[in-house]
């Protein structure tokens, strides 16, 4: 590795509280030579925060393959780039793989600050096991969606998801059709913010609960893995 090559820093920003960035991203942001950014309004109101004075480009999935070649020369340039995304960590669920591939095919450092993503505390909180567990993310919507559901069915690890809260009701009831109503899960919404809540039970109880009350905010649900009882009913 050349030692003029820039860096790439894949730095977390917070998915609630602003109080949850890190010291250390609020400084890189203020060093590099540019900011890349899943939506730069919402990044701008975010380094108006910190009082983060630098460029800011747009960087998301529907441009990434073709912004990605540029940056990789700026960066073999000796410029050094930070990526961030809208919230979290970049890469998880966010733009982020591609340009990452790349710049290492390139040889160029790559640092990932540790700091704020989503599906960490809604595990950690969900009183099921978290010693071992799967992140799947977002389901397909439609194509793949019923495949995937029963490619997951002797899963043992905790399975980790991310839900529109207008999609919730409907798949939960997808995975107690799949996986069974007495399976054990925990949805948890607006992490880190004012309103955070974890509703937790079989997901027979926890459905009933999201019928009666709208589900808003941004979604994570931790679905327990099978477990001898399930296997034994499946």
């Amino acid at each position: 590795m050349r030692s003029n090559m820039g860096i790439l820093y894949i730095v977390p920003t917070p998915v609630g509280n602003m109080e949850d960035m890190t010291f250390r991203a609020v400084r890189i942001l203020k060093e590099v030579d540019l900011v890349l950014a899943e939506d730069t309004r919402t990044s701008g109101i975010l380094l108006k925060h910190f009082e983060i004075k630098n460029t800011l480009m747009s960087h998301h999935k529907f441009n990434e393959h073709g912004t990605s070649a540029g940056i990789v020369n700026r960066l073999l340039a000796g410029e050094n780039v930070a990526l961030i995304s809208d919230a979290g960590t970049p890469g998880i669920s966010d733009p982020g793989f591609f340009l990452v591939r790349e710049a290492v095919r390139a040889g160029i450092e790559v640092q990932c600050l540790p700091g704020a993503t989503a599906f960490v505390p809604a595990l950690v909180s969900s009183g099921l096991p978290c010693d071992r567990f799967c992140f799947e993310g977002f389901l397909p919507q439609k194509k793949g969606r019923q495949t995937k559901l029963l490619s997951l069915k002797d899963e043992e690890r905790t399975m980790i998801f991310y839900e529109s809260p207008f999609r919730l009701v409907k798949t939960l009831q997808q995975f107690a059709e799949v996986y069974g109503a007495d399976r054990q899960v925990s949805v948890c919404r607006e992490i880190s913010k004012v309103f955070e809540e974890s509703v937790r039970g079989s997901l027979e109880e926890v459905i009933a609960h999201f019928q009666a009350k709208e589900p808003k905010g941004e979604i994570v649900i931790v679905l327990e893995g099978k477990n001898e009882k399930s296997k034994l009913s499946n």
